[in-house]
């Protein structure tokens, strides 16, 4: 099943499943980011909030002015930031309404990432991620 066919709150109980299961979502099955376990991090529920928003930016409709790749520039920092590797840009583009609703999950995980200890004792990591809100924040009021 794609992620485009379930609701917001549907993936986001998909993705915070997935995390503690370990298995990847549907975005990240498909490889649209890379990932390499060189930190205690990456075994975390955070790292896979984190790792799944950048999935689910990069499947985003690219019409948001710069925006959205902000988002995933800023969201990639951080993850390096903390040992984790992600790159690419999906092929999988949406229409608007759709890719809207998948940059509002994305921002939710972020929030959710935020919140997590191992971020917070982090300012720089935490810099970068406020960044990636803001920019997507920026993005859906572009129509």
């Amino acid at each position: 099943m794609k992620i485009r066919h379930l609701t917001s709150g549907a993936v986001l109980v998909a993705v915070l499943a997935g995390a503690g299961l370990g298995s990847p979502t549907p975005a990240a099955a498909k490889g649209t980011a890379s990932q390499t376990q060189s930190s205690d991090f990456n075994s975390t529920a955070e790292a896979d909030m984190l790792r799944n928003a950048y999935n689910i930016l990069s499947t985003g409709d690219h019409d948001y002015k710069g925006h959205r790749v902000r988002a995933m520039a800023a969201v990639k920092a951080a993850a390096d930031l903390l040992g984790m590797k992600l790159s690419g840009d999906g092929k999988d583009k949406e229409q608007q309404v759709l890719s809207d609703d998948k940059l509002k999950e994305a921002q939710g995980l972020l929030q959710q990432v935020l919140s997590a200890s191992g971020v917070q004792a982090r300012p720089k990591v935490t810099k970068h991620i406020n960044t990636a809100i803001e920019q997507i924040t920026i993005a859906l009021s572009i129509k």
